[in-house]
């Protein structure tokens, strides 16, 4: 059966939970589920309660924004199945419930691009036996050069690959451009042991990633907040002052927790990139340091590295996105380019696995 064709949250617990060749008493003992109640929820014979629905969507690493629909719609049609005005009374819900969602999350034209994004990584998934790590060390290298370049440094690829995998020294180069593209490296393996620990974001691996970014060109900043006042360059955003920034950082995780279950992991990431580098926390490597954690999250849920590319003409329409929202509180341009940027990696990927 093909998870694609899943229509009902009993068939898709049951087929996620065969895949991983889990008995119902393996899966009870991994959610601290009775497990009874899980054969109850795989029958159709009962159902899940919030917490258990999400804390069996992470055991069996179901993306929450298939489940929690199908969820849903079981305890709707528990309450209003034998009603004699349910159809009607579900319109008007739908009238009520689709316009707040859409405005505030997703246009129909994101949610076409999300469609898209979501589709493409399933026919990912299907081809991954072909990947191999030599795919995946090249556009790592790629995604190391295109983050430094819009930051300004100017390693080609080619050198980059040099100091990176050969250890050499490029004359002619800086030394902050060459421990630029080493710490940034090690920067995206140690997001990778993230994702295979499963560990959540949190200010201990924020600081931790922004430390790898920064050190040996600024130590004694990295991995640490900043104690003084910032400018953008090129920007009429003023970052907050020095002495908010530690709670800026608190509301930052706090709105991850409430939020990472609710919206698309794609809106997810963006959004986590944008606060990140809007609070701008740090000295130096707030750029480099939100765009890590966007493709943290990410590849915790199974999609690609979004490499934005560091030319002129991308790199205008990235930070005039951030900008639209630092200024204008208009988060539609940054959503729409963090989705095409995942979109054309994904197709890039795709194409290389022969698809």
């Amino acid at each position: 059966m093909s998870i694609l064709n899943l229509s009902t949250m009993k068939t898709k617990l049951k087929l996620y939970r065969e895949i991983k060749e889990l008995k119902t008493k393996d899966l009870a003992q991994l959610t601290s589920i009775d497990q009874a109640l899980i054969s109850k929820f795989e029958s159709g014979n009962r159902i899940p309660t919030k917490a258990q629905i999400v804390k069996l969507s992470e055991v069996l690493e179901i993306p929450l924004h298939e489940i929690l629909p199908l969820w849903i719609k079981e305890k709707v049609l528990a309450e209003v199945r034998e009603e004699p005005y349910a159809l009607e009374g579900l319109m008007l819900a739908q009238e009520a419930v689709v316009p707040y969602g859409k405005k505030q999350f997703y246009s129909e034209s994101l949610l076409k691009k999300l469609n898209i994004i979501d589709q493409l990584q399933k026919e990912l998934n299907a081809l991954r036996n072909y990947d191999s790590y030599r795919i995946t060390q090249a556009l790592e290298l790629e995604y190391t050069f295109e983050s430094n370049r819009i930051e300004g440094n100017t390693l080609t690829l080619r050198e980059t690959d040099l100091i990176v995998n050969e250890g050499l020294t490029v004359s002619g180069k800086s030394m902050r451009e060459h421990l630029e593209a080493v710490n940034h490296q090690e920067a995206i393996e140690y997001i990778k042991q993230l994702v295979q620990k499963k560990i959540n974001i949190n200010e201990r691996e924020v600081l931790s990633i922004h430390n790898l970014i920064l050190r040996g060109i600024q130590p004694e900043y990295a991995g640490r907040y900043r104690d003084i006042q910032v400018m953008i360059k090129g920007s009429e955003y003023m970052p907050p002052q020095p002495y908010l920034v530690k709670d800026e950082m608190n509301q930052y995780f706090d709105w991850y927790e409430k939020n990472k279950i609710h919206l698309h992991p794609v809106i997810l990431a963006a959004e986590m990139h944008e606060k990140l580098v809007t609070i701008h926390p740090f000295i130096d490597g707030n750029g480099r340091t939100s765009r890590l954690i966007m493709n943290l999250i990410l590849l915790s849920k199974g999609y690609v590295i979004a490499n934005i590319k560091g030319d002129y003409e991308k790199r205008m329409a990235y930070y005039n996105a951030l900008e639209e929202i630092q200024t204008n509180h208009s988060k539609d341009a940054f959503h729409h380019f963090i989705a095409d940027v995942e979109i054309e990696c994904l197709n890039r990927y795709l194409t290389i696995l022969g698809a």
